[in-house]
């Protein structure tokens, strides 16, 4: 996922992560502030049985994070990404799923990562609810979304193809007070939120692209919303 400000006609998400599997796995400035987030809001997992609802190759899985979870489970709605993630690395239980019909019953798990996803979903309310049915009572939901602001601003979600070609991602732009709109109707309450900016954290993400200009037009704008919510 990185920064495009071009506006070609966009592809769904499983169309672009299809075509991106083959070639996905470097960080930019939207993952990095995501991981950062993440690890912040996650809390120890040992003994807890932890999802990634949207997880890609699973790669967040491994290590899961703080301390050593009983359980770690990822579902993505893209074949190719769960077959890269298998070749990539030790075996991990991953499995094609949708996030609006998590094949797990109510209370499976005590920590559940919903992580860059949401925006590629109109419904909300149905993710939400969802992600509140399979996590077990005093366990927590995290969900990170491309912010709002970013955009706002006429910044693009995009993929990569295996012949280098870039696309721009479907986007459904959710806005915090939505989000915790629909946490709420499904029994969720709204216990962090954290906005995650342009800084000098990301800096050298930019330089690599030799798009320094774009750093300094960009400083100090959000680019992940991150909410912590308990069930």
């Amino acid at each position: 996922m990185r920064l495009f400000s071009a506006a070609p006609k966009p592809l769904t998400a499983r169309e672009g992560y299809r075509l991106w599997a083959e070639s996905y796995g470097d960080e930019n400035p939207v993952t990095a502030l995501d991981n950062a987030a993440v690890q912040g809001l996650t809390p120890a997992l040992a003994g807890k049985a932890l999802l990634d609802a949207g997880c890609g190759t699973g790669s967040r899985l491994r290590p899961a994070g703080a301390g050593e979870p009983r359980a770690a489970v990822g579902i993505d709605l893209v074949p190719q990404m769960l077959r890269r993630g298998r070749h990539d690395g030790p075996a991990l239980a991953l499995a094609a799923a949708d996030v609006r019909a998590l094949p797990f019953g109510a209370g499976t798990f005590e920590v559940v990562w919903c992580r860059l996803v949401v925006g590629y979903v109109a419904e909300l309310a149905t993710v939400y609810a969802e992600l509140g049915r399979v996590t077990r009572r005093g366990g927590c939901v995290i969900v990170t979304d491309f912010h709002p602001a970013a955009a706002r601003a006429k910044l693009v979600r995009n993929c990569w193809d295996g012949q280098g070609g870039v696309h721009v991602l479907e986007h459904h732009t959710h806005e915090a007070a939505a989000h915790r709109a629909a946490a709420g109707s499904a029994g969720l309450s709204l216990d962090v939120e954290v906005n995650q900016v342009v800084g000098p954290e990301v800096r050298a993400f930019y330089a690599a692209a030799g798009m320094l200009d774009r750093y300094e037009q960009q400083s100090g704008m959000p680019l992940v919303l991150a909410l912590r919510f308990m069930n």
